[in-house]
């Protein structure tokens, strides 16, 4: 079993607080494997498994469970008075209208409670207003280079990054030595968001029209574009689509944490744009499979690669736009701003002049990086460093 142990600190330092915990993220990306790691946690800590309440709403054995009432008695009944009762729901979508039982045993003195669900509509419409200022979401994603990494101490660190792009980061996948048994398993993960968090959920009927859209975009991860544009190039190909179906089939890939949008933002006049987005995927196993593992733009490879870990070290990340020029990545929390440009190498001279100019342009005092595949030492131009990008994944 990896540690996924930035996850496990956020459970631990929301333990017994006032609020719900909710955990998010595709489906297999480890958030069943979280609670278990959470659990062994408490039960090493003084807690004791007649407290612990724990169900996986995918799993037959609760399909009598199909209300929230039934759900919520059925819980209910099971705690203990007297103690504190650590109630874990898997994929509490499943249930309809889940939201009503989550806050019924929410209101209880007695319970501290925990749920995940593969789909972000589970934090929209009816439970982020029922449950407005009473929950905490932390988002997860499959494996981070580092995470990989330590599971793979002995192999060659440039190794181990072909193997993480073209083999994926799901956990399970480090089990799996042979490219077929890891496709399989992929197309499995795959099917299953596809049918269940995106066909089934949206009520899409044209199978064909959906899969040209996700080839399309994982074809194009980390270019700009508008849905405008996205119609229209796939109308010339011979693909007619409008520009709202684009959009439906966008924000329910979105929604199931296949895609994750990034928008532009004015650096100069600090303001959002409203034209103009990228795309990445969460996964580039998921990406190698439907697509060949082909040579595939290693550069904005790596830019996914970069983006991902951005927001697993709690970035709001945003494209940078300063006059005409494009920067790769602004990245903002409560401590400030930071910049990015990923290039995977810049040892021609023009290239490394391209991207300092970029940087150059932006008048604050913000770090500004560029992350690359070259193996050289750390450099300063002024002021903005030049690293080799696996070490900065690897650093925290």
């Amino acid at each position: 079993m990896i540690n996924r142990d930035e996850y496990l600190k956020k459970l631990i330092k929301f333990k017994d607080k006032d609020l719900i915990k909710v955990i998010t993220g595709i489906r297999r990306c480890g958030k069943s494997t979280l609670f278990d790691i959470y659990i062994d946690y408490l039960l090493k800590n003084g807690i004791t498994q007649d407290q612990i309440i724990r169900l996986n709403l995918e799993d037959p054995i609760y399909h009598e469970l199909d209300t929230y009432l039934k759900l919520y008695n059925y819980i209910k009944d099971k705690t203990n008075p007297d103690k504190t009762n650590y109630v874990f729901i898997d994929e509490v979508q499943n249930i309809q209208q889940f939201q009503k039982a989550v806050d019924g045993l929410y209101i209880q003195k007695n319970i501290d409670i925990y749920i995940t669900g593969s789909n972000a509509y589970l934090l929209s419409g009816e439970l982020a207003t029922l449950l407005s200022g009473r929950y905490i979401e932390i988002k997860m994603l499959p494996l981070s280079f580092k995470e990989y990494s330590l599971a793979l101490p002995h192999e060659n660190i440039d190794r181990i990054y072909k193997k993480y792009i073209s083999t994926g980061s799901f956990p399970y996948t480090l089990k799996l030595e042979d490219i077929d048994d890891v496709d399989m398993y992929i197309k499995g993960i795959y099917d299953s968001i596809i049918l269940k968090d995106v066909m089934a959920r949206k009520n899409f009927q044209d199978m064909q029209m959906l899969q040209s859209i996700i080839n399309f975009m994982l074809d194009n991860v980390g270019n700009l574009y508008s849905t405008n544009k996205i119609a229209d190039t796939m109308t010339s190909n011979g693909r007619k689509i409008s520009v709202h179906t684009v959009e439906s089939y966008l924000s329910a890939l979105t929604e199931a944490f296949i895609l994750y949008k990034t928008t532009r933002y004015d650096i100069k006049g600090k303001q959002y744009l409203k034209t103009g987005d990228k795309y990445y995927v969460v996964d580039l196993g998921l990406r190698y499979f439907l697509l060949g593992r082909k040579e595939q733009g290693r550069g904005h490879i790596l830019e996914n690669v970069v983006y991902l870990e951005l927001l697993r070290r709690g970035y709001d990340v945003y494209i940078g736009k300063v006059d005409e020029y494009e920067i790769d990545f602004v990245a903002i929390n409560s401590k400030g701003i930071e910049y990015y440009q990923v290039a995977e190498t810049t040892m021609n001279e023009e290239t490394l002049n391209r991207e300092l100019r970029s940087l150059d342009m932006i008048k604050d005092h913000y770090p500004k990086y560029i992350l690359t595949m070259d193996v050289t030492p750390e450099t300063s131009y002024n002021g903005i460093r030049k690293l080799n990008v696996l070490d900065w994944l690897l650093d925290k």
